[in-house]
């Protein structure tokens, strides 16, 4: 099993990014995805959630507005489209996935993302 997460970076105050998650090892269409974001100091949190379908999603109140995820089960790969960064933002991002019949789950690794003021 592999989660890959890449288009992390630095970014100004006001910019965007996307990140993806490229997975790979388990059916995907069946695992509900989500993004978790944990800074220096404080403890992972969860930033959005799409169920295994896409039709739910759900975020946290700190993004709503300015985050949204979305996922294509042809291409095995979980997005996450951040505009008007805060330097509150940054944190080493992590795509997760989770079993929709179960206890399963899986990481990826992390991205750094850093938002400068």
């Amino acid at each position: 099993v592999q989660l890959v997460e890449s288009g992390g970076g630095l970014v100004q105050s006001g910019g965007s990014l996307t990140l993806s998650c490229a997975s790979s090892g388990f059916t995907f269409s069946t695992y509900h995805l989500r993004w978790f974001r944990q800074a220096p100091g404080r403890e992972r949190e969860r930033v959005a959630h799409i169920s295994s379908s896409g039709g739910m999603t759900n975020y946290a109140d700190s993004v709503k507005g300015r985050f949204t995820i979305s996922r294509d089960n042809a291409k095995n790969t979980v997005y996450l489209q951040m505009n008007s960064l805060k330097p509150e933002d940054t944190a080493v991002y992590f795509c997760n996935a989770l079993a929709s019949r179960g206890i399963q789950q899986y990481w990826g690794q992390g991205i750094q993302v850093a938002v400068s003021s």
